[in-house]
């Protein structure tokens, strides 16, 4: 029995202590500013970690449509850019622009390799999409390869970082043109070669598509020149540092040649 006594007495003794502590600070924050302010300062600060606990996980998972969203306009305005001072044709929906002889199409990389030496990419968009064998893959920095089969949602493309693909390019935009190839090392490294020896050529140069091929629209910055070597006394091999990064590389657009197979059917004849 003394147990049982002293236990109720314990837990009479602490329900009145917490009692008393609360009716303090309700006082307290009634009639104290300065008390007020502490307890009005320290309640906002625990809902602000909530709530910033809660928009961190809410940010992490949009990041992925917050991604989409940044490529889909960074596409509108690339393609704003190349129909300034052309005459386009626009579609109802964002994959049906074209500006000048050329359709582009935004994608997404689903697969990607970097570490071969014939590196490839499938895309996101397929032939439902309007995507069609020997198209260009292109970013605001860059070719990004050629489109080689397509299935009905997506499309394999061989990349530039490939030995098997070149891309037609000049010295500035009215500059000599030539054939620029992986280099077959870094990812970044190309050369631009069949520029000939008389041109003038400065370090840091920059070069762009030519728009001589069906592939690819001109006027695409592609990379910087760095040294230069002379090849059999007539044509220079130079040293180019491209700025598309391949590693980083997540949305690109798609061109189609709105013209080619009428140039192709010229060609034949």
């Amino acid at each position: 029995m003394p147990r049982r006594g002293n236990m109720i007495y314990y837990i009479t003794v602490a329900a009145v202590f917490i009692i008393l502590e609360t009716a303090a600070a309700v006082m307290l924050g009634y009639n104290g500013q300065l008390q007020n302010t502490w307890i009005g300062k320290g309640l906002h600060g625990f809902m602000a970690s909530v709530w910033g606990g809660t928009e961190s996980v809410r940010h992490y998972f949009s990041l992925g449509q917050e991604n989409r969203d940044l490529a889909m306009e960074n596409y509108r305005l690339q393609l704003e850019l190349r129909k300034h001072g052309l005459e386009a044709r626009t579609g109802d929906m964002p994959w049906n622009d074209t500006a000048g002889r050329f359709r582009y199409i935004p994608a997404e990389i689903l697969k990607m390799s970097n570490n071969r030496q014939h590196n490839y990419l499938i895309i996101d968009k397929g032939s439902e999409d309007g995507i069609q064998p020997m198209s260009g893959i292109i970013t605001g920095e860059g070719t990004v390869g050629i489109v080689e089969a397509v299935s009905r949602h997506y499309a394999y493309a061989i990349s530039f970082d490939n030995p098997d693909m070149a891309v037609s390019a000049r010295l500035g935009r009215d500059g000599a043109a030539g054939t620029l190839v992986w280099a077959g090392t870094g990812s970044r490294d190309a050369i631009l070669n069949e520029i000939p020896h008389h041109i003038d050529v400065e370090e840091g140069d920059t070069v762009f598509t030519s728009g001589f091929s069906a592939i690819f629209p001109p006027d695409i910055p592609l990379g910087v020149t760095g040294d230069k070597s002379l090849v059999n006394g007539s044509f220079f091999r130079i040293d180019v540092r491209l700025f598309e990064d391949f590693r980083k590389l997540r949305f690109v657009t798609v061109a189609l040649s709105i013209d080619k197979e009428e140039i192709e059917a010229l060609e034949n004849e």
